[in-house]
């Protein structure tokens, strides 16, 4: 078994630490930091745990922790732009439209033809928690 010191930091920590600061010394004032360094340090975050990451990287803490829960809920960083739900056999010929907005403005329209109450129900709550 190999013991670390407490002050000691993992390699693929170390890396992160270097892309972090070489992105810092080249990027423009108020930049914001790119996808790729914010998938990294999720990475890092699930491997090395949220507040060493945080504090390795100079990240806010809540910020990385907001981003881990993300990628955790999805399980692909890109959300898809539609869904079909395909109805049971026996559901009834029943329509409604059902439109959804999040306290930042996103909104969602669903136009349900013999879907099924659970459906709509999953529906839902994969769009209230995706942020």
């Amino acid at each position: 078994m190999v013991s670390r010191k407490r002050g000691d930091i993992p390699k693929s920590l170390v890396r992160g630490q270097n892309r972090f600061e070489a992105w810092r010394r080249s990027r423009e004032v108020g930049a914001r930091i790119p996808d790729k360094l914010w998938s990294l340090a999720v990475t890092l975050a699930e491997t090395h745990g949220l507040s060493r990451t945080a504090s390795a990287l100079k990240l806010d803490y809540h910020g990385l922790k907001n981003r881990v829960a993300g990628r955790n809920c999805n399980s692909s960083s890109v959300s898809p732009a539609f869904i079909e739900l395909t109805p049971s056999p026996q559901a009834p010929s029943t329509e409604c439209v059902v439109e959804l907005e999040d306290g930042l403005g996103t909104r969602m329209r669903v136009h349900l033809r013999g879907c099924e109450i659970p459906d709509l129900a999953v529906l839902c709550r994969s769009f209230r928690r995706r942020d």
